[in-house]
């Protein structure tokens, strides 16, 4: 099977010849720096991701995450941070926000040739609708927000949505990724950081208008939300989600529980970056926790966030031959 086939083919809960080894995250810059003392080539910096992958030898997937904020595929919103406090602020900010991502979209062209061979696998990410207005007004005015300014929650939304929906429809021209995630950490170790509630009001009539324009395109959505994801599981499947990611272990996510409840659930991750640096015998004993979730489809181990400093290089090759011995 090629990468792409394969992909597909785990997360439709069908045989393949082996797990993707992939790193849905990759490493801290910290970790990078740490490395390069360690032997990796000091000409691979923190944001070389795909040659850094191909160095580790893992399976090559490209991401392209199309920020809010700047014409650019990487995550770039700081200047934006806790802007926000009413509808006026929010007017505005507005003529600063959702670029033009022609430019970025082109880049996509050969990728998408590699992806038609199977020769590697491209995913776009899009930011959420708990992400967007939480960045813009920072978690605690957002909060009061979805009571005191409802119309302003929502104006937000709208006008992530058409940028969204913009950006589905040119991506579609020029590169189909095989599938897509939403930048969303809306939960923490003690679970969801809205209500059910505020989700089905505020975040689910928009979630179902992208998924429907995706559902088209067959291209499922993985929504990447940090902490414990257990309660928000089924609001998320309730609008056609079809996984989530990394299942932070130490928030307490069990994915084994998860997999009894969803059948159906798509995961990735899951696998305890605490133990990497605990040497041979930790890292065994959190691949065979996992191995139930490896055997029975629908999930890719990975790790459950990024790769720490705390973790050499030596030992991070030591996780990576224990990930091929466990996906194989």
């Amino acid at each position: 099977m090629n990468h792409v086939e394969r992909f597909r083919a785990v997360m439709n809960f069908q045989p393949v010849d082996r797990l993707p080894r992939w790193e849905w995250a990759m490493w801290w810059d910290e970790t990078i720096a740490r490395w390069h003392g360690d032997g990796l080539p000091r000409t691979m910096k923190f944001s070389d991701v795909f040659d850094i992958a191909q160095y580790f030898g893992l399976d090559p997937y490209q991401q392209f995450w199309f920020s809010t904020t700047e014409a650019t595929i990487e995550a770039a919103q700081h200047h934006t941070e806790g802007t926000v406090a009413n509808m006026d602020d929010y007017r505005r900010l507005k003529p600063q926000l959702y670029p033009d991502h022609s430019a970025s979209i082109e880049t996509m062209r050969p990728w998408a040739a590699r992806q038609a061979r199977g020769e590697a696998v491209v995913w776009a990410t899009l930011e959420g609708w708990f992400w967007f207005p939480r960045t813009l007004m920072d978690i605690e005015k957002l909060s009061y927000a979805f009571y005191d300014q409802p119309e302003l929650v929502h104006a937000m939304c709208h006008d992530l949505t058409e940028f969204n929906l913009r950006l589905v429809h040119q991506m579609s021209k020029v590169c189909v990724p095989t599938f897509m995630t939403l930048a969303e950490d809306m939960s923490y170790n003690h679970g969801p950081m809205i209500s059910q509630q505020v989700f089905e009001g505020f975040l689910a009539p928009y979630y179902r208008r992208l998924i429907a324009a995706l559902n088209e395109l067959n291209i499922p959505l993985i929504v990447d939300t940090d902490g414990d994801v257990t309660q928000l599981v089924p609001w998320l499947q309730a609008v056609g989600v079809a996984g989530v990611l990394p299942l932070e272990r130490q928030a307490g996510v069990d994915a084994l529980k998860l997999r009894e409840q969803f059948p159906t659930l798509r995961m990735v991750g899951h696998f305890n970056k605490l133990t990497m640096h605990k040497g041979e015998a930790a890292m065994r004993a959190e691949f065979e926790r996992i191995a139930p979730l490896m055997k029975g489809r629908g999930f890719i181990p990975s790790v459950d966030h990024q790769t720490p400093p705390a973790v050499s290089m030596e030992q991070y090759r030591l996780y990576l031959r224990l990930l091929e011995e466990y996906t194989s």
